[in-house]
């Protein structure tokens, strides 16, 4: 199956979001609504954007003792939504606390384990404590969220062709710091373009500026998307 594209849908408002939305439907199956929109907006802006057709991603991140976040997995079940994220430095308890609450109440809930945020590079790590790089902290993470029952993790483009040696096949891999050639960089430290992350082992890749900043936002996602389709899917 070709890679799949998910907009990351960053913005601050819902009346900017909206008209995004609208011409966007139809032009990509993905939509990443993240902690500033809902903060902003709660469930109801789930589920508005989910009515309009899209899978939803819901990437809050979450990062609790266990038994919260289980209970939160528990409540976010019930909103229509295709993958949430939590951060796989809550260790393996806590992991396996939300696998399990995830297979009680939403089976088909894809829980994706975030490993080194795209921001941060093996500099910052050490600024935390974390001696080892960035590649090697991934590695270590992400298998240690399949050991805790998370079969997808959210992780560099750079760290996919790692990763597909060290977890089990069929394994999710959601990257973003996707940026098409020629695109600005950002705040990511590590990035690679769509038909490389593609080509690496990426199941779904995620942008955001590239297509919320172009002049025809659906125009760039489809060229996204042709550019994913062309390559082998692995």
């Amino acid at each position: 199956m070709p890679t799949q594209l998910i907009l990351a849908l960053d913005v601050p408002t819902r009346e900017i979001a909206r008209p995004l939305l609208r011409q966007l439907q139809g032009s990509l199956p993905w939509v990443k609504v993240g902690l500033q929109m809902f903060t902003a907006y709660g469930p109801d802006w789930v589920c508005e954007v989910a009515d309009q057709g899209f899978k939803v991603f819901l990437d809050l991140k979450l990062h609790d003792i266990p038994n919260t976040v289980a209970k939160s997995v528990e409540s976010l079940a019930s909103l229509p939504i295709g993958m949430l994220t939590l951060h796989t430095a809550g260790g393996r308890v806590m992991m396996s606390a939300a696998t399990t609450a995830q297979q009680t109440h939403r089976p088909e809930l894809q829980l994706l384990g975030v490993t080194v945020l795209t921001s941060m590079d093996s500099p910052s790590l050490a600024e935390i404590g974390c001696g080892t790089d960035a590649a090697a902290q991934v590695s270590r993470l992400a298998q240690l969220g399949a050991a805790s029952g998370l079969t997808g993790f959210v992780c560099s483009p750079l760290e996919v062709a790692r990763l597909r040696k060290d977890l089990p096949p069929g394994t999710q891999l959601v990257t973003p710091g996707i940026r098409p050639v020629g695109a600005a960089v950002g705040d990511q430290s590590r990035i690679m373009t769509p038909a490389d992350a593609a080509r690496a082992g990426s199941t779904h890749i995620v942008v955001g500026r590239p297509i919320l900043h172009a002049p025809d936002p659906a125009q760039a996602a489809r060229n996204i998307i042709a550019e994913l389709n062309s390559v082998t899917s692995h």
